[in-house]
């Protein structure tokens, strides 16, 4: 570990201290003064119970500003080797702010048996820490980003195999400021000789095979002559962002999550999908039952179309509700319109101006309408609101493996896809969209999807 590494890790300690004391005191002379923060407003009076400045700065502030270095601690935020982006130190800031206000009152109130002496001065220290450590943690990494423009503290990396450095890693090597990528060798004589020359820190074996002897005797140097080693899994290094770090008793290991989407995050999705889809067809209903008015009277029963879809990992067929858009005996003339469907390149079916359709539901398809009462298949748990688009079997059935990898989810009524392009999308790019999906899921980028969504269907691109 590079020493001005150890000296940017424990400069933290003070600057923290200072700022917690600062925002104490701050917070403390706004109260004093009855000084809320609202524009042109006074709502405080004189407060009674607030100590003398003496006691304040004894009995509280110096205890309180201990407490917040101890809980930023406990969220490692004083490790000495940091490679995390500014912006998660901060946000990692913002919660230990939250969590030491939590601590000041839960010693108040189950500790000393009492209440805090001023509720404004609570919150306004807690704004203020949260600022003002930020502001000092910007100014240590400001610093140390200096450091490192002028190469005091960087880390001189280099790796070694028959294969090439990944280009994912070459990228983050050569725009990280805290590495020096040097060269490519293939040779452990050449890493001896590159170490005696000017010291490795890090070194990236390409391809790592514990039966060799290349590598035994690689490793046992780096272990004598105090070398960094890393290496990406020889699995799975394609997705290294869903390779997690596990433990089973005190040995650690690997594990893959094929999908972020798992624990908590399935629980909220969840959560999500059927309160959304309730409010919706309660707010909606009017219009469904419009729709299935026009339906009935113009072309009579049924009102709607049930499709059998693949479900989520392929275990059961889903019944996909739809209004019903073509003509009673659709799927008879199916048969003779395969070769003017205009997906080739995949097993989808989708036919441009298909003489199927009727006049009402070619308006029903181009505002995307027709797919509302999928909202019902939501709340029954068919669906999701936001995930791959369930396909038929006889489509499934020709799926490549690496296709297979989309049932991993639930599927949705609209997805990463559909806001790609929708029909236009090749059938291998449709299905990289979706496994990006899957691979990257995130409950903000749910909300993304179906923000999107709604720009998508106003200018109807890509629907049939």
């Amino acid at each position: 570990m590079k020493k001005s590494e150890i000296l940017m890790g424990l400069l933290r300690i003070p600057a923290d201290l200072l700022s917690v004391f600062a925002a104490l005191a701050l917070a403390y002379l706004l109260r004093a003064q009855n000084i809320d923060l609202l524009p042109s407003a006074q709502l405080l009076t004189v407060s009674s119970t607030l100590p003398s400045i003496e006691d304040y700065i004894y009995r509280f502030a110096l205890g309180a500003s201990a407490a917040f270095v101890a809980v930023m601690f406990t969220l490692r935020l004083y490790a000495l080797q940091n490679t995390a982006g500014a912006w998660r130190e901060f946000g990692r800031v913002v919660l230990g702010g939250l969590l030491w206000m939590a601590v000041i009152m839960a010693w108040f109130f189950l500790i000393a048996k009492q209440l805090f002496f001023s509720r404004i001065l609570l919150i306004h220290a807690t704004l203020f820490v949260i600022l003002f450590s930020i502001a000092a943690r910007a100014c240590v990494i400001a610093l140390q980003r200096v450091l490192l423009r002028y190469g005091i503290g960087v880390r001189r990396v280099v790796s070694y195999g028959s294969l090439s450095l990944p280009i994912s890693i070459a990228e983050t090597f050569s725009t990280n400021s805290r590495f020096l990528f040097t060269e490519h060798v293939n040779t452990a004589e050449a890493v001896e000789r590159l170490h005696t020359d000017t010291p490795i820190d890090l070194l990236f074996h390409t391809d790592p095979n514990p039966s060799s002897h290349d590598t035994a005797r690689l490793i046992d140097y780096c272990r004598s002559h105090h070398i960094g080693y890393c290496f990406l899994p020889p699995v799975l290094a394609d997705v290294p962002q869903l390779l997690r770090i596990d433990y089973i008793g005190l040995m650690p290991i690997i594990r893959f999550s094929p999908t972020p989407l798992d624990g908590w995050g399935r629980v909220c999705k969840r959560l999500f999908d059927v309160v959304v889809s309730a409010l919706l067809l309660a707010i909606l209903s009017p219009i469904l039952l419009f729709v299935a008015l026009l339906i009935l009277v113009s072309s009579g029963l049924p009102i709607l179309y049930v499709s059998k879809r693949v479900g989520q990992y392929d275990r059961e067929q889903i019944p996909l509700l739809k209004f019903r858009t073509m003509v009673r005996d659709a799927d008879v003339l199916k048969a003779g319109l395969v070769q003017e469907s205009h997906r080739m390149d995949g097993p989808l079916f989708k036919v441009k101006n298909d003489p199927r359709v009727t006049k009402l539901g070619r308006f029903l398809r181009r505002w995307s309408i027709d797919e509302l009462p999928q909202l019902f298949n939501v709340l029954a748990g068919h669906l999701s609101l936001v995930g791959p688009r369930p396909h038929l079997q006889s489509e499934v059935a020709e799926y490549q493996s690496w296709h297979r990898r989309v049932l991993s989810v639930r599927p949705g009524i609209t997805g990463l896809a559909q806001v790609s392009g929708r029909s236009d999308l090749p059938f291998d790019q449709e299905v990289n969209v979706d496994l990006r999906y899957i691979e990257e899921w995130s409950f903000l980028f749910d909300l993304w999807i179906l923000w999107r969504t709604f720009f998508v269907v106003i200018f109807g691109k890509g629907a049939d």
